[in-house]
């Protein structure tokens, strides 16, 4: 595990949403995954009264295990 907080953090969020994050792609968009070639990524400092946080957005394109095991 990463000793540096903000990738200790990041860490700690892949072990424990990785699963939750994987189940809801299937239910909402099938049975697929996300690819790490066509990929973006935003961050946005989200302004909140109590603390800013940090709003991250991840935007891979869709591919059906199907369509994949054909290429």
């Amino acid at each position: 595990m990463p000793t540096d907080p903000s990738l200790s953090r990041w860490f700690e969020i892949d072990n424990v949403n990785r699963t939750s994050i994987k189940e809801l792609i299937h239910k909402k968009l099938s049975d697929g995954f996300t690819s790490a070639i066509d990929f973006s990524m935003a961050i946005v400092r989200q302004p909140d009264p109590k603390r800013d946080r940090v709003n991250v957005v991840l935007s891979g394109k869709f591919l059906l295990y199907k369509q994949y095991s054909e290429h």
